[in-house]
């Protein structure tokens, strides 16, 4: 979770102490500690998170292990043209995609 709120953050530009503030922290060290995975947050807390950062508390919780949910891919490719192999890079670069969004 950590790691999602800080890409996020990053993404939208706030700096630790912009963040501590809207989430309703003293200072950036907190948020430094949440995005090294040190603390436990209470669910106040991630709701908090979510709503600073606009995104979901499932986004936040996401650990990205589904790897058996079935998954459609948005796209239709004529004939076997790709590999497995080919396949999998292009399902990962669809999640890179699906990561940065706002």
């Amino acid at each position: 979770m950590g790691l999602r709120i800080k890409a996020l953050r990053e993404e939208k530009k706030l700096s630790q102490s912009a963040l501590a503030e809207l989430v309703g922290y003293k200072d950036k060290t907190a948020i430094a500690k949440v995005e090294a995975g040190k603390v436990d947050l209470p669910q106040s807390k991630i709701s908090a998170f979510a709503k600073a950062l606009n995104t979901s508390t499932s986004y936040l919780f996401a650990d990205g292990s589904d790897e058996n949910e079935p998954q459609t891919i948005a796209a239709h490719f004529d004939g076997d043209e790709y590999t497995e192999a080919e396949l999998d890079e292009i399902r990962k670069f669809a999640e890179f995609v699906k990561s940065r969004r706002k």
